[in-house]
């Protein structure tokens, strides 16, 4: 007979020099992204360089609001870390600011989600150093 096993939570983020703006202001519950200084184009994920223009880039706090662009349900996951979600929805949001993000949709029933969907940001702690930003309606 196998043995029960308990879920796992979703795996924290490994921050590197790129990324740890953002996933400590994430830990605060803020959502970021990078604002060239230069022609002032926003971008995530992180880049040491604006990627329009190559300028320097700073960290700004976003708003957290966003459009559904596009997404699927994943309704099979052979890892204990994410199967106890199924059904789950992966999503493509585009961001007030700019940006396109992919991140999970909570709070919503998958058949519910749709293409121009209005979302907001809410971060969901994984571990005591670390939270995710995670997507809900509006």
């Amino acid at each position: 007979m196998s043995e029960r096993r308990e879920p796992k939570p979703r795996p924290a983020p490994i921050a590197d020099p790129e990324t740890e703006p953002f996933w400590s202001a994430a830990r605060e519950g803020r959502l970021t992204v990078q604002r060239c200084t230069v022609c002032g184009a926003a971008q995530l994920y992180p880049r040491w360089r604006c990627l329009r223009c190559r300028g320097q880039v700073e960290w700004v706090d976003a708003g957290g609001g966003g459009t559904v662009y596009s997404f699927t349900v994943i309704r099979q996951n052979f890892s204990r870390s994410f199967r106890h979600l199924i059904p789950y929805v992966v999503a493509l949001v585009d961001l007030d600011e700019g940006p396109r993000v992919m991140t999970n949709l909570v709070g919503v029933e998958p058949d519910d989600v749709r293409i121009g969907m209005r979302v907001r940001v809410r971060f969901e702690p994984v571990s005591e150093e670390a939270s995710i930003p995670l997507f809900e309606p509006t």
